[in-house]
């Protein structure tokens, strides 16, 4: 017998329930995933919180584990080849990871590196995948400046780091608390609120930068929108992660993981990512895990906007 979260009804976390249940045998094209480390990301709730065409109740909740394989379908290999019953992996894109055990599409499924640990495994591709996306919808290129809000943030982090790969600078904003984060991973904090925009052209004299090329708003609030603008006038090259309002509003670009070109583009990443991961050329920040049973309150931490890192819930 497993355990897993549920989402009962439509609302906040405060109505999923945990339940035993008993996953399915693997079939063709499934293995079956005794889990070490959910992650946990906003999506995980935003998801449930109202009805969503096409989704029935309940709905297991959680998108990205990671553990280690219990059984194998027949004839069957995962994203990253053939692998056997014992071999440590990580999944993303699957339903049900808050769980002890799940039976999980096999394409879905990847090695997971020996440089991670499962609870920065299990936060790897949902944020990176973001991440890589961003940049690329927007185009940056070696020797460009981005401007990044929410640069201390699990995405942030994230785009902080694939930025520096492809060659790119990016000003990040965030809390004052937060700037040794942003710096940690190359990028030049600014302190977000009243006088950003003075702060921003600030920084860009103190190192001789002329121009930004490009802005990346993973936090969606006004003044992230409204900077972004004041500085990029190229509006296919700002992209949001959570003001697809604005975006529609203003013709800028939003993305989420829901929409189908997203989708295939994430899909697509992951195994760069795992083999980035692998080199340790991207690394995971951890603040927190909880026990499995505390999902609840890993979301209300999360939803106070400040985790400082990735959180994992720990069958």
């Amino acid at each position: 017998m497993a355990s897993h979260w549920i989402a009962p009804e439509w609302g906040t976390p405060d109505v999923w329930r945990f339940e035993d249940f008993t996953p399915p045998a693997p079939g063709a094209g499934e293995v079956t995933i005794r889990v070490r480390a959910a992650g946990v990301n906003p999506a995980d709730a935003k998801h449930v919180a109202a009805e969503r065409p096409g989704v029935s109740l309940p709905v297991a909740i959680g998108y990205e584990v990671a553990g280690s394989i219990t059984a194998i379908g027949p004839d069957t290999e995962i994203g990253s080849g053939p692998a056997s019953v014992g071999d440590e992996v990580l999944a993303f894109r699957i339903r049900g990871g808050y769980a002890t055990e799940v039976t999980v599409p096999a394409e879905k499924v990847f090695h997971k590196p020996a440089a991670l640990s499962h609870p920065e495994a299990a936060n790897l591709l949902l944020t990176g995948t973001t991440a890589a996306e961003m940049l690329s919808v927007t185009r940056v290129a070696p020797g460009e400046t981005v401007l990044l809000h929410a640069a201390s943030g699990a995405v942030g982090v994230s785009v902080l780091q694939q930025a520096a790969l492809v060659g790119a600078r990016v000003i990040g904003t965030a809390s004052p608390a937060r700037a040794d984060e942003v710096r940690r991973f190359g990028g030049i904090p600014v302190a977000y609120g009243d006088g950003l925009a003075d702060r921003i052209r600030a920084a860009m004299a103190d190192v001789g930068i002329d121009r930004i090329d490009a802005a990346l708003d993973a936090v969606g609030t006004d003044e992230a929108v409204v900077t972004s603008l004041a500085f990029v006038p190229d509006r296919s090259r700002i992209v949001t992660i959570a003001a697809p309002a604005s975006a529609r509003a203003e013709g800028f670009t939003a993305i989420a993981g829901s929409m189908p070109a997203s989708a295939t583009f994430r899909d697509e990443a992951r195994a760069g990512l795992i083999e980035l991961a692998a080199r340790g050329e991207l690394v995971v920040p951890v603040a927190r895990t909880y026990p499995l049973s505390e999902a609840q309150a890993a979301h209300r931490f999360l939803s106070e906007g400040h985790p400082g890192g990735a959180l994992a819930l720990i069958p």
